[in-house]
């Protein structure tokens, strides 16, 4: 099959039997449910750019394991070159979107199970790489969503998986059969779940030879039976219901979306399973898994930095301050953030190496460098933005107010004419236009958009100690000590 359209993606979801539920009910028609399809048309995106020849080099490439042409988002790295491209890409997504387009887990999941496969199979001589190189052949040649689901629930955080009083706060193996395995579970938090075609599950956490049943990992449809899924909320998220506020969304076509996964009794086959008892691998995979993705937050966040930017520049120019030296140098401050984490997610891409397997990784300590600067610039990227606007951003009335008739003026001024009259830009700016910059600042710096930008950056792929656990671990303190040594002559 030839690379999906954006159009064959949206009715491929169609296609699904996916169980999806929000405010307590199913919801049957969710391709189309106003609060669920700006994500969609974010995944969307990636398709679509895949289609256009200017972003054919950042988009497409040669699949290592057909030699057929494939979207970049089902590929395995094959080298440095094609880990910076990864950045690139997901920064490009970035600022299409203002959003987050919800694929890079999946790709990220790829790579870390790729390699880990590889090297459980070395040494039990099991054939979980075989089942994954006939899994990621499928997804790559039929151009699927597949998300990438590492994150469980975790119930008393200071017990292991075999300790809790609920066994399912950490996805596991319930029985094991001749031709499979059947589990149980959830993932939380989980982007783009909903849109995706398929899953893959990897652990979570390092396990002990007691947590075996947990030290599991495999791929699922997204429609599997028993498999369902429970919409999070967001910010603001009802404004997407209300009618006539397509301004008061701030970012009406695009948004991201998570939602608890939940796997009742669910059934594997044996070809689908990546990971199977093995438990002192597990760890291996989430090292590798939280590698890629702290790469990916120096791109994606990266992208959708330059809209919030350039959006502070518009604020600050319909208010009539684009001049003022405290702004220009306000502009200045983010953009060198801005830049600083996309240097990061170079940097850890291009001292990326190859694996065992034979596709390239990250270097494992520049990326969680990256991670935790990601964990706080978009923090003050967000607040000099806001700062610029002003306090318009929160406290101005409806765009139904703005459109409204109502008369309340001594000389017939409507609800509408007062709102354009006391709200209007400089000269040349269209009131309209200063109401939507304001908006969509609202819905980056604290609306939904903020969960994929703002919170996201302090949470996903792993909080801010599970980076300095990382660059602890990585940083060769011990090493350094005997430069220090050599150098001042101590024996």
């Amino acid at each position: 099959m030839a690379l999906m359209t954006a159009q064959e993606y949206i009715e491929s979801l169609r296609k699904l039997k996916t169980r999806v539920y929000m405010f307590g009910e199913e919801i049957e028609n969710w391709v189309d449910h106003p609060m669920i399809r700006p994500s969609i048309n974010c995944v969307a995106m990636t398709y679509a750019l895949a289609q256009d020849p200017q972003y054919a080099d950042l988009m497409t490439v040669k699949s290592s394991l057909t030699g057929h042409t494939v979207n970049r988002f089902t590929h395995l790295h094959q080298s440095t070159e094609d880990l910076i491209n990864k950045v690139k890409m997901q920064r490009l997504l970035g600022q299409k979107t203002a959003s987050c387009f919800q694929r890079c887990v999946g790709m990220d999941a790829f790579n870390a199970v790729f390699s880990s496969t590889y090297e459980i199979d070395e040494k039990y001589g099991t054939h979980y790489h075989e089942n994954f190189k006939n899994f990621i052949t499928m997804v790559q040649d039929n151009d699927l969503t597949v998300d990438g689901a590492m994150t469980d629930p975790k119930g008393d955080r200071s017990k292991a998986p075999s300790q809790q009083a609920d066994p399912d706060m950490y996805v596991h193996v319930v029985e094991r059969r001749e031709d499979g395995i059947v589990v149980c579970g959830a993932k939380c938090h989980q982007t783009g779940s909903i849109n995706s075609h398929w899953h893959i599950f990897m652990p979570t956490i390092s396990m002990g030879e007691a947590d075996k049943d947990w030290a599991v990992s495999f791929a699922c449809p997204t429609d599997a039976e028993g498999m369902y899924m429970i919409y999070g909320r967001q910010s603001c998220d009802t404004r997407k219901l209300e009618e006539g506020a397509s301004i008061d969304v701030g970012n009406a076509k695009f948004g991201g979306q998570e939602a608890l996964v939940v796997l009742d009794h669910v059934f594997i086959p044996n070809e689908y399973i990546f990971l199977n008892g093995e438990y002192e691998f597990a760890g291996m995979i989430v090292e590798r898994f939280a590698g890629y993705h702290r790469q990916s937050y120096g791109g994606c966040k990266v992208g959708v930095g330059d809209v919030v930017i350039g959006a502070t520049a518009l604020a600050a120019e319909y208010n009539g301050v684009e001049k003022a030296s405290a702004v220009k140098d306000k502009l200045i401050e983010m953009t060198h953030l801005n830049e600083t984490l996309y240097c990061c997610g170079i940097a850890c891409s291009s001292q990326g190496f190859k694996t065992k397997a034979g596709n390239y990784q990250i270097d494992l300590l520049l990326a969680n460098v990256c991670k935790q600067n990601v964990t706080r610039f978009p923090y003050e990227i967000v607040r000099l933005a806001e700062d610029v606007a002003g306090g318009l951003m929160v406290t101005m009335p409806s765009q139904k107010d703005f459109e409204s008739d109502t008369v309340v003026g001594r000389n017939g001024e409507t609800i509408g004419d007062i709102c354009k009259k006391f709200f209007a830009a400089r000269e040349g700016v269209s009131t309209e236009d200063r109401q939507r910059v304001m908006r969509f600042l609202e819905n980056m710096c604290l609306g939904a958009a903020a969960v994929g930008y703002r919170t996201e950056s302090m949470h996903g792929a792993g909080s801010p100690q599970a980076q300095r656990i990382m660059i602890a671990r990585q940083g060769n303190i011990q090493g350094k000590k005997q430069l220090a040594k050599d150098i001042a002559g101590i024996q």
